[in-house]
C-alpha cells in the first residue's frame, strides 16, 4: 500500500517547498529575513472591528454552532456593499453564502459543479487554487492568457471550438493574483455576452476589490446586465480589513450556483465562528476610512517597493491594483528560472519572494514580490537587492521608475 492516492497524484510538487525550506533554515541559523513571498497582510484588523468581536464573544450563546451559509445580517451586509459598491441587488437568502474564506469557498464550489473529466478554463498563471480545486475534484483544466483583453477572449473561441468535452466553467480574477492586471465592465460584458453565449459558468475571484491605485476602480462582474444568470463572485474580508487570518468570505450572484455551495457546506462545516460573523457585519456596515487607510498603505508601500527596485537595476512594473508585484526576472538571471532565481535572492540578499513557477507553467520568467512589511523593511530590502544585483554585474540606471503595465502573458 505504498501507491499515493488518487486525488494526490494529480497534484504537482509544491513549487514554493524548497524556497519555503530555503527561508526556514536561514531563519533557524539566526538569519534576517524580508519575507516578500507570502500575501499575508501585515497590519492590524481596525480597532472597531477588533472591539466588535471582543464584545460579542464575551456572550456565551456565541459559542454555540453557527449558520453554515452564514447569519442573516452577514448575507445583508454584504448584500448591501455589492449594492453601495457596484449598485448590483443581491437576494441574501438566495444569491449570498458566507464562506471560510474565498479559497475555501472556490474549492468547495468545485467539488459541488465538477464531474471527472469536465473542462475547466483557468488563466495562467493564477492564483493555485483556481486550477487545483477543480484538478483536486476531477476536472481537466485548459489554460488561457491571463490578460483581460483579445487575448483571453479569442482563447476562449479556440476552447469553446476544439475541447472535449465543451468547457463547463470559466475562472476570472482582476485584480489578479499574481499578475494584478485589472478588468474593466467593458471587458466583463464581452465575457458575459460570450459565457452566456455558451452556456458556460464564470467564477469570478474579487478578492482585491479594494486594493487599487490608479483611475481605474475594479468593477464587479455582477454589474453586467445578465451575469447572475452565469456567473458567481468571491469576495473576502481578507485584504480590504487586514482581515486574513480571520478567514471571512462570500459568493455571490448565480442563484444555482450559490444554491450548490451551500448544499455541500452543509455537509462540511457549521460556519465560521459567530463572533467573527458578527465582527464581519460590523466591517461591512461600519465606518469605512479603514478601506481607504489601508489602500493608501498598499500605495505608499507599491511606490517605495518600485523606486528602489528601479534604481537596484530591476526594471518591475509598477501595479494599478492587488498587494504585488509581478516582476520579470532580470535578464542577468533569466537562464536560472523563477524558483532557482528566487534562492538565490533569498541566500545573498535575505529577501524572500515568490517564484512565478508556482503559479503555472508562463508564470516561468517572473517572480511575485508582496507589499506586505512597512517601508522601512521595504527599502531595506531594495538595499539589499541593490548590493546583490551589483555583485553581479548589474548596473543601476539613472532614469525615472518604470510605470508601464505588466507584459502580457504568453498564450
Amino acid at each position: 500500500m505504498t501507491e499515493e492516492f488518487h486525488r494526490i497524484r494529480r497534484l504537482p510538487p509544491y513549487v514554493f517547498a524548497s524556497v519555503n525550506q530555503a527561508k526556514a533554515a536561514a531563519r533557524a541559523r539566526g538569519e534576517d529575513i524580508i519575507d516578500l513571498g507570502m500575501g499575508n497582510p501585515d497590519s492590524p484588523t481596525p480597532p472597531h472591528i477588533v472591539k466588535k468581536l471582543i464584545e460579542t464573544v464575551q456572550d456565551a450563546r456565541s459559542h454555540r454552532y453557527s449558520v453554515s451559509k452564514g447569519i442573516p445580517g452577514l448575507r445583508r451586509a454584504l448584500a448591501g456593499y455589492y449594492e453601495r459598491r457596484f449598485n448590483v441587488k443581491l437576494d441574501p437568502e438566495r444569491e449570498v453564502i458566507a464562506t471560510l474564506g474565498s479559497k475555501e469557498g472556490l474549492a468547495n464550489l468545485a467539488s459541488a459543479i465538477t464531474s471527472p473529466g469536465d473542462t475547466i478554463l483557468v488563466p495562467n498563471p493564477s492564483y493555485p487554487i483556481h486550477q487545483f480545486g477543480f484538478m483536486i475534484a476531477g476536472a481537466s483544466v485548459r489554460s488561457i492568457p491571463a490578460t483581460p483583453d483579445d487575448n483571453m477572449l479569442s482563447a476562449l473561441d479556440r476552447a469553446v471550438r476544439h475541447s472535449v468535452p465543451k468547457p463547463t466553467a470559466l475562472i476570472v480574477n482582476f485584480p489578479s493574483n499574481p499578475t494584478a492586471y485589472l478588468a474593466d465592465l467593458d471587458f466583463y460584458k464581452e465575457l458575459v455576452a460570450f459565457a452566456r453565449k455558451h452556456e458556460i459558468y464564470i467564477l469570478s475571484d474579487l478578492a482585491y476589490a479594494e486594493i487599487y491605485f490608479g483611475n481605474l476602480v475594479p468593477p464587479s462582474i455582477l454589474a453586467v446586465p445578465g451575469a447572475k444568470d452565469i456567473a458567481v463572485e468571491f469576495t473576502s474580508l481578507s485584504k480590504t480589513y487586514s482581515m486574513a487570518g480571520w478567514r471571512m468570505g462570500f459568493a455571490a450572484g448565480n442563484e444555482r450556483l450559490v444554491a450548490a455551495l451551500t448544499r455541500i457546506k452543509s455537509y462540511l462545516d457549521y460556519g465560521a465562528f459567530t463572533p467573527i460573523q458578527v465582527a464581519a457585519v460590523a466591517a461591512l456596515n461600519g465606518p469605512q476610512d479603514c478601506v481607504s487607510e489601508i489602500r493608501a498603505l498598499y500605495k505608499e508601500r507599491r511606490d517605495v517597493l518600485i523606486r528602489g527596485l528601479h534604481a537596484a537595476g530591476w526594471d518591475v512594473p509598477s501595479p494599478e491594483g492587488s498587494m504585488f508585484a509581478w516582476a520579470p526576472i532580470p535578464e542577468k538571471f533569466r537562464d536560472l528560472g523563477s524558483v532557482a532565481f528566487s534562492k538565490l535572492l533569498l541566500e545573498e540578499a535575505g529577501v524572500a519572494v515568490a517564484p512565478g513557477l508556482g503559479f503555472g507553467e508562463y508564470g516561468e520568467g517572473f517572480v511575485r514580490i508582496g507589499l506586505v512589511e512597512n517601508t522601512h523593511r521595504l527599502r531595506q530590502a531594495t538595499r539589499a537587492i541593490r548590493g546583490f544585483l551589483a555583485a553581479h554585474g548589474v548596473k543601476q540606471p539613472a532614469s525615472s521608475p518604470s510605470t508601464s503595465k505588466p507584459e502580457p502573458a504568453r498564450s
